[in-house]
């Protein structure tokens, strides 16, 4: 396969770690569309001896070679503008901005305070790898989900789905690790700010809100509206999701962890733990796996469910090459059976 990417951002270099260990993946370019003439060694110099790659300007020049696929790693606006184009070159697309994953145009505008793309917005496959397989197989364009929708939609959905857990009055408690803001400078994101501090951030205003609620009202076949705290941790990658709910029925913990393992059965990313055992974000670290701990709270009839992955790769760069093997027929796995990093 023969592949560019667009971007050059923390998901985009994750990307490119990933697709140059990939057996089937060649990746020929890497676009950009206010660095060109940079050598991508300049920025990261970690990729010196390498990723040889100059850094090209985004013109539609760049995409009549002979390309498979094209992955955008741009900010929200800027993927709608140019994933028609490049389909209609006969390029597939994978985009890792939020231009394509939520379904009403109005939403979209709402949230990320873009002017949405309609063009192959009904093409868009939402790319939850374990959820979606089969449709993601048959894909042109794949929406992949953002990093906090990813962990809050794989630890929680099995639950919702078997109507064991209430779809009112659900709380996501989520820590991401400040990887997960990009690149750019803000005085929120400074050492000083964010060393041996703890905060919550963007409360009722993220913009994955209706992402994760457009998924599980899917799932449910009804409205679905929930609370979701974001929460940034002073480490670099990682994102631990706490989920909180009502208990519809008499299920046991062993119960759940058992419903768990089977609606998982054939999803090799996801881990489901053994009772007492519950994720850490220091266990998924560089990986492409999601780790699921689950506990109910007989006491007080409450279900507990705790998710964590790498943001940048499960959450991110790791995701959007599971769903490339799938788009192009290979086992889901190829290229993604890194071992995590430990410590």
């Amino acid at each position: 396969m023969k592949i560019a990417l667009i971007g050059t951002g923390y998901s985009s270099i994750e990307l490119v770690r990933i697709l140059l260990q990939h057996p089937n993946a060649e990746l020929k370019k890497v676009i950009t569309h206010s660095q060109g003439g940079k050598e991508l060694q300049e920025m990261y110099p970690h990729l010196a001896s390498i990723a040889d790659f100059s850094l090209e300007d985004l013109e539609m020049d760049s995409f009549r070679s002979g390309l498979d696929v094209v992955f955008l790693g741009t900010p929200a606006g800027v993927s709608g503008k140019w994933t028609p184009k490049l389909l209609d070159l006969g390029v597939r697309v994978i985009d890792l901005s939020g231009d394509y994953r939520l379904k009403d145009p109005k939403e979209y505008e709402a949230w990320y305070k873009k002017e949405a793309s309609l063009s192959y917005l009904g093409e868009a496959v939402y790319g939850l790898s374990e959820i979606y397989k089969e449709e993601i197989k048959g894909a042109r364009l794949v929406a992949n989900p953002g990093c906090y929708p990813t962990a809050s939609l794989l630890t929680l959905i099995p639950a919702l789905k078997e109507g064991l857990i209430s779809h009112e009055g659900i709380i996501i408690d989520a820590k991401s690790g400040i990887s997960g803001a990009g690149r750019g400078v803000s005085l929120s994101l400074h050492y000083s700010e964010v060393n041996e501090n703890f905060k919550a951030y963007k409360v009722g205003i993220h913009q994955h809100i209706p992402e994760i609620e457009q998924e599980l009202s899917k799932i449910k076949m009804e409205k679905v509206f929930l609370t979701f705290i974001p929460h940034l941790a002073p480490m670099t990658r990682g994102i631990l999701v706490t989920v909180y709910g009502r208990r519809k029925s008499n299920t046991t913990t062993r119960d759940l962890i058992e419903l768990y393992r089977e609606f998982y059965r054939g999803s090799p990313f996801v881990r489901i733990r053994g009772e007492g055992s519950y994720p850490a974000t220091k266990e998924v670290y560089g990986s492409n796996y999601c780790d699921i701990g689950v506990y109910v709270d007989e006491r007080s009839d409450q279900i507990i469910l705790f998710g964590a992955i790498d943001n940048m790769v499960k959450g991110a760069a790791g995701q959007a090459v599971q769903n490339m093997n799938l788009m192009f027929g290979l086992d889901e796995r190829t290229g993604l059976l890194q071992t995590p990093i430990y410590p």
